[in-house]
């Protein structure tokens, strides 16, 4: 059985992922990118779809062993977990070397005291649990084959097979190092080299170490600001720019229940929102390669903008279902691709034009192609705003009018006249500071509630939305103005927890019809709770921010990652993970306390 979310650790090279237990069990790892199929899909089944264990011996009757004390070394995304035996003390360090060749997942056991047995149980299943491989040895070296895939196994250490899987069981003693590494390769190609574990892991810690010297942010909160920005690099797609929301899917929002999605791929608004945290903090090589990623991606049609494309642009990514997967804690189904790919979400100009906005206020050299592809986006607003559509959380119910959507409008509106104001651009201008004003007086009219003094989640509804937070941050309406006050005070109200973070919607309101069109319930929506700390630090209640914020770092695990929600009767992390909307607003918010000199001691 997996581990609770939480339990996981993240390693990656920028073009996949692995989530490692606290037992030194790898469920989770798809090659040779994000969205490829799964080689250890554990994670989402049981042990018969996949894992790679690597820890001390223990009995066959008995539960792994989860290690004493785990930690990334310094600000790398180098894994070190430690356990305690009453035979000594032993070290495994997982990592993924950043690389141009094939994908590599290292593991380097290092003796600390006494001697300790250990075992290394490796059980590929190519096609997420399906298929097993034909595994065989060449040339010296242990590889798997299924159809067009291998991954070469190599290890000094001897091996064995047994009930299909391949078996490593070896003592260390202080001073010793066995290194253990799995490579991929197109099984029609040529082996991939053999590795060097102890150079590879010198090249990977050098990287980080040089990558995080360029953060720009030195204030009190630089451990979390730092992982998170680890951690959304880590989510990055190296090859083209291209950003995933998380490298898994179908991690549940609701535990047993039917909200499972796979977030492999880059949605234009994380990926918008992603880019504005990694600029605020220094990094402009990666926003120039999202700019490029998102000119390609687009292309000449930004009349068909789609919310969301393959990391390298796909634009087909269809829904289907995995059956022979039982789900994460039985939560099923597993689902691969996303069908919410072709949904209406007009917000989604708005932040790709905020982020095109931002890059061009601290900086970036200009693009004439973004700026012409900005002012096409207007244009297909000019004649689209007024309608409705699926919203920011993809709805699956029918479309509607959303306050946060028609904000979203508002905004790139306006950051495309800032755009032509300051001369880099030409287009109607006066044209559009009309449809400036229309918008907002729009939204302004339909999507207020002036007897209770708050925005609602779309005209003419009741019901509260966490995503109406973002009002005074995208600058509609200012801080101080009654009815983003009002606005604020209702969402604490009535989409807060007993613990004080907040939902991102009612699901349902009144009887038992779901307004999101989904069965089941979710978690605390984990950014809705940060926008909630950085509004009421925008409001002058910064003392109540930042104990809102100490406390969602509270709920990171012991590495400092965060899950898409938190679910407030189990207490636990649920969604995909780790989450890029999780970690964005964290920097944000971390960023505006420091500002204010909000922080404690």
């Amino acid at each position: 059985m997996a581990g609770l979310i939480e339990d996981y650790a993240l390693i990656g090279d920028m073009q996949t992922a692995a989530l490692v237990c606290r037992d030194g069990t790898v469920d989770w790892l798809c090659l040779p990118r994000f969205d490829s199929h799964a080689v250890f899909a554990g994670l989402l089944g049981t042990e018969e779809h996949g894992f790679w264990r690597l820890g001390p011996a223990h009995a066959a009757d008995a539960a792994p062993p989860v290690a004493a004390r785990r930690r990334y070394r310094g600000d790398s995304l180098i894994l070190e977990s430690e356990w305690d035996t009453p035979r000594g003390t032993v070290r495994v360090t997982d990592f993924m070397p950043p690389r141009d060749g094939a994908p590599q997942l290292i593991r380097i056991v290092e003796g600390v005291s006494g001697r300790v047995p250990m075992r290394s149980a490796l059980r590929m299943r190519f096609s997420y649990g399906r298929v097993v491989p034909w595994v065989h040895k060449h040339e010296g070296r242990t590889v798997a084959v299924a159809g067009p895939d291998s991954v070469w196994f190599d290890t000094t250490a001897e091996t064995y097979g047994k009930s299909l899987t391949t078996y490593a069981d070896f003592t260390v003693a202080p001073g010793d190092r066995i290194a253990f590494t799995i490579s991929w390769e197109p099984s029609h190609k040529q082996p991939p080299p053999l590795p060097e574990p102890e150079q590879s892991l010198d090249a990977t810690e050098e990287f980080w170490r040089e990558w995080v010297d360029q953060c720009t942010y030195h204030g009190p909160y630089r451990e979390a600001v730092v992982r998170s920005l680890i951690t959304l690099k880590a989510l990055t797609y190296a090859p083209t720019g291209g950003i995933v929301a998380a490298p898994t899917t179908s991690l549940p929002e609701d535990i047993g229940g039917v909200r499972n999605w796979d977030y492999r791929y880059t949605w234009l608004r994380d990926a918008a929102i992603t880019l504005s945290s990694l600029l605020r903090t220094g990094y402009r090589d990666e926003a120039r390669a999202w700019r490029e990623w998102l000119l390609r991606a687009v292309a000449g049609d930004p009349e068909n903008l789609q919310i969301m494309y393959g990391i390298a642009g796909e634009r087909e990514l269809g829904e289907a279902e995995l059956d022979w997967l039982p789900g994460y804690e039985n939560s099923g189904p597993v689902r691969v691709g996303n069908g919410a790919a072709h949904q209406l979400q007009l917000d989604v100009y708005g932040e790709v034009t905020e982020a095109l906005h931002l890059a061009h206020m601290t900086g970036l050299a200009r693009n004439d192609y973004a700026s012409l592809l900005q002012l096409k986006l207007i244009r297909y607003l000019e004649q689209h705003w007024d309608e409705p559509d699926e919203g920011i959380w993809e709805v699956r119910g029918p479309r509607r009018h959303f306050v946060h959507s028609k904000v979203m409008a508002w905004v790139a509106v306006d950051r495309t006249i800032k755009l032509i104001e300051s001369g880099d651009a030409d287009g109607p201008l006066e044209k559009w500071l009309e449809l400036r004003d229309d918008i907002h007086r729009d939204v302004c009219e339909k999507g207020y509630d002036k007897e209770r003094n708050t925005f609602t989640q779309s005209y003419g509804s009741k019901e509260l939305d966490a995503s109406l937070l973002l009002i005074p941050q995208m600058g509609f309406l200012p801080p101080d103005d009654k009815r983003v006050i009002g606005t604020i005070e209702a969402i604490q109200r009535e989409l807060s927890t007993e613990d004080g973070f907040i939902l991102r919607y009612p699901t349902t309101s009144g009887g038992d019809e779901n307004l999101d069109g989904l069965p089941g319930d979710e978690g605390a929506f984990l950014a809705c709770s940060f926008w909630m700390a950085d509004d009421l630090a925008m409001i002058g209640r910064v003392d109540e921010a930042r104990k809102l914020f100490e406390k969602l770092l509270a709920l990171r695990n012991d590495l400092g990652l965060l899950a898409e929600e938190w679910d407030p009767r189990l207490k636990r992390q649920v969604g995909n993970f780790p989450q890029a909307f999780s970690h964005v607003p964290l920097i944000d918010t971390a960023l505006r306390l420091t500002a204010s000199g909000a922080y404690g001691g």
